[in-house]
């Protein structure tokens, strides 16, 4: 079994969040209720805090955001690592998080893109004994599933990391997920998925709702 303690955690918030108009790292998170006060918490900064208690430490890949989400990075002690061509796509920005996962002495990563608000701390402690508990086999990485549906975050071990790095900076996680089916294990979680994938305000106002 790896040693839990080397596990890292990796938010990719490196998009430019074209349909959401707005930074989507900077959404406050939970998004307030009217008459509310706005949340402490952005997306990002409400991530990085949830996978802090299970990592050895957390790593944020930012674009042209960089200088604007720093700050965020800084305060909740995150590393803050720039992918310098995001246009690339998603799978650009996870291959550098992962390196800089490896760099700093890591050999497994929980891996989730900004836009996908955090799970609960129960659900994640679910997440991570499952994931813990399987590495004893032959499994690469673990999934949370809830009623058939499949959402983030991804815990994934040093063979998996190793073939997302072995693979075309064109290429994409599901690519690879897929072709190493047979090593991946969905974990039933007891909260829903639905809420994953922000990428509109319509998205963010019908959480909000």
């Amino acid at each position: 079994m790896q040693d839990p303690f080397q596990l890292a955690g990796l938010v990719l918030a490196a998009g430019d969040s074209t349909r959401m108009g707005i930074d989507k790292a900077m959404l406050p998170w939970p998004p307030p209720s009217p008459g509310e006060a706005e949340s402490r918490h952005t997306l990002l900064s409400a991530a990085l805090v949830a996978l802090d208690p299970l990592t050895r430490l957390t790593v944020a890949v930012a674009g042209k955001n960089a200088d604007t989400i720093a700050t965020i990075v800084g305060a909740c002690g995150a590393y803050l690592v720039r992918n310098p061509k995001p246009e690339k796509g998603q799978f650009s920005s996870l291959q550098i998080g992962l390196r800089e996962v490896l760099e700093r002495g890591c050999n497994s990563a929980i891996i989730t893109p900004v836009d996908c608000p955090p799970l609960s701390s129960s659900s994640l402690e679910i997440h991570r004994d499952a994931f813990l508990s399987a590495l004893t086999g032959d499994c690469w990485a673990v999934v949370p599933e809830h009623e058939g549906q499949h959402g983030h975050p991804l815990f994934a071990s040093r063979d998996l990391i190793d073939a997302f790095l072995k693979a075309p900076v064109t290429g994409n996680a599901r690519e690879v997920l897929r072709v190493n089916a047979s090593r991946v294990v969905y974990v039933p979680i007891p909260e829903p998925l639905a809420k994953a994938g922000l990428n509109t305000p319509e998205d963010y106002a019908a959480i909000a709702e």
